[in-house]
């Protein structure tokens, strides 16, 4: 029966000092970490199969989360049960593959036998544990020794254990993303679907480009202009010259003040009214950066180049394309 005496305030009071001994717990894991922290991250690195990851019990749950950053991360990996690699799954494991074992004590019944098939087949080993004298520590190819810290309530929950578990999870897939030099493009691509993926859409997966780009030599006249304008629907029209160089840039902003001056369309030359250097984008910048941009100057339209050549048009971004994908 729960005592009459619990109130709001000793229930917040059991919160604090659940997230103070996760917290101290964290303390002391910063603290340790060494050089096979850096061994571990290299052979994520380097590996050219899969990671694999297995634990007991709540380990194992922790396990699933790691193989999902790191696979998201652009580090192929998956997660086994430990229970099922002793009835079949061990045949997943092969040489090529790096191989993380994740157990607060080290000496459960069902790692032993992983441990001796790593071993036996020279896979490559990580164990991740908090007992210098286990099995898994003294059997581990890189060893990575986490703290024995205190667990919240009854002092053998797991809690500040699993918590030191995953911190130490995230922190190798951050830093194997950072080593390979993963990109947020590299994300995105991960990440196709949901809000995620939207906001991490690049200007390149969104925007116009090959015939459907409304380019026009400079030395044109604004009647062609106009004409093309029109065809190509998108309000704008980039201006070329000789060398396919990217010199200027009319829109529809541009012709309603021309035509409030009642110029001749015939014989005015493009180049004469356009605005020069259009502002541009490179081609791998997030399209919720260029929406930004065109708020920010009150533009409905970019220029899009790829690598360092800024001065040749390969894409045109209009703020619709941005809209129409559900970037916001």
């Amino acid at each position: 029966m729960v005592s009459l005496k619990m109130n709001k305030k000793s229930l917040k009071g059991i919160a604090t000092e659940v997230i103070d001994l996760k917290i101290n717990s964290l303390k002391i894991l910063k603290k340790s970490i060494n050089k096979n922290f850096e061994k571990a991250v290299n052979a994520i690195v380097e590996c050219q199969s899969k990671i694999i990851l297995c634990g007991v019990g709540k380990s194992g749950l922790i396990s699933a989360k790691i193989a999902s950053t790191l696979s998201s991360v652009g580090s192929p990996a998956f997660s086994l049960s430990a229970n099922d690699c002793l009835h079949g799954d061990l045949g997943s494991i092969t040489k090529k593959d790096v191989l993380i074992l994740i157990s607060n004590s080290g000496k459960s019944d069902e790692i032993i036998p992983i441990i001796k098939f790593a071993n036996r087949n020279k896979i490559k080993l990580i164990g991740i544990v908090s007992k210098k004298s286990s099995f898994l520590y003294k059997a581990s190819d890189i060893k990575i020794l986490l703290p024995e810290v205190r667990e919240s309530g009854l002092g053998i929950v797991p809690t500040s254990s699993t918590s030191i578990q995953l911190a130490i999870g995230d922190a190798l897939a951050i830093a194997a993303l950072k080593k390979k030099q993963f990109s947020k493009y590299d994300f995105s691509r991960l990440h196709p679907g949901g809000n995620l993926g939207k906001q991490l859409k690049t200007v390149g997966d969104v925007m116009t480009s090959g015939n459907k780009i409304p380019f026009i030599n400079e030395n044109k006249n604004m009647k062609e202009a106009l004409k093309i304008i029109s065809k190509k629907k998108l309000g704008v029209v980039i201006v070329q010259d000789k060398n396919k160089i990217t010199t200027g840039i009319i829109t529809d902003g541009n012709v309603r003040k021309l035509r409030q001056k009642n110029i001749d369309f015939q014989k005015t030359i493009v180049k004469n009214v356009m605005t020069k250097n259009p502002i541009n984008i490179n081609i791998d910048t997030l399209a919720i950066k260029a929406l930004r941009i065109m708020n920010e100057k009150k533009i409905t339209s970019l220029c899009v180049y790829k690598n360092t050549n800024k001065n040749k048009t390969t894409g045109l971004i209009h703020i619709h394309h941005i809209l129409d994908a559900n970037i916001e």
